[in-house]
């Protein structure tokens, strides 16, 4: 399946207007934003701004680390990152859309010398070889086949001894997911692996394993609370769409019937 069909299953159009629209019906001060600010909106994946920040503990950041962010969506957790470690991140992303509203928002928070938006593949990365102390992930490869190469840039665009922080949703045993998800309509864009399959394409690749976690209940949890009543006017929602209801009460099935699963990990690139 081509780029094409991610990209447009992600684009929403007039989606900078759309959140900042509720930014102000939300109170917020446009000239004045925070990434607190933008919390609910602009972190997508399950559990938001507190998985990020589990994610974060989990890797242990020093302050100041060069990040490159794979997947970065509309910037929340770069944003994050950069506002609570100092650290100078780049985001690579494939949708157009989200790149355009990330550097909108990066402005807004002035946060624009630390963070930087790329549109671009993750599975051809512009950039150097050994360029980054930090390779950065959440929930961006479910709709990527071809994970060898995935985890081969991955690898090589770290210094030796660097860290990748992983945030991802994998297949579990209960069957197929019930569509649509956050990540697609319908099959065709889903690659989903299972776990164990995944930490051995991660380990094929280069990486040992620092720190491996089965994060599933928090994720389903946050999705249980989506799912039971109307979204609020700052959420995740504004990027999903008019298809909101139907992926908030299939993303919490498929956590509950053990279609899909979540983990936090670390992992090195061994000096």
């Amino acid at each position: 399946m081509s780029d094409n069909h991610v990209e447009t299953h992600y684009t929403r159009q007039g989606l900078g207007e759309i959140i900042l629209a509720a930014l102000k019906q939300a109170g917020k001060d446009i000239d004045h934003l925070t990434t607190d600010d933008l919390a609910p909106v602009d972190e997508f994946h399950g559990g938001q701004r507190q998985a990020t920040i589990r994610l974060a503990d989990l890797l242990g950041f020093g302050g100041g680390e060069r990040v490159l962010d794979i997947g970065s969506g509309i910037g929340g957790p770069s944003r994050f990152l950069a506002s609570r470690y100092g650290c100078r991140v780049t985001g690579i992303e494939l949708t157009a859309e989200f790149c355009r509203v990330a550097e909108m928002l990066t402005r807004l928070t002035g946060l624009t010398e630390k963070v930087t938006y790329r549109q671009g593949d993750a599975l051809d990365l512009p950039f150097e070889d050994m360029s980054f102390d930090v390779v950065w992930s959440q929930n961006a490869s479910m709709n990527i086949a071809d994970r060898d190469r995935l985890y081969s840039e991955m690898r090589r665009v770290l210094k030796p001894g660097g860290r990748l922080a992983l945030q991802e949703v994998v297949a579990g045993p209960g069957g197929e997911p019930h569509y649509p998800v956050p990540w697609a309509q319908e099959a065709s864009i889903s690659f989903l692996l299972t776990a164990d399959a995944t930490r051995k394409k991660l380990e094929a690749a280069g990486f040992r394993v620092v720190t491996w976690q089965d994060t599933t209940q928090t994720s389903s949890q946050s999705w249980n609370r989506a799912a039971e009543g109307p979204p609020p006017l700052l959420g995740i929602h504004l990027l999903i769409g008019p298809d909101w209801a139907a992926v908030a009460r299939n993303s919490a099935r498929n956590y509950q019937e053990d279609r899909a699963r979540l983990f936090n990990a670390v992992l090195e690139r061994p000096s």
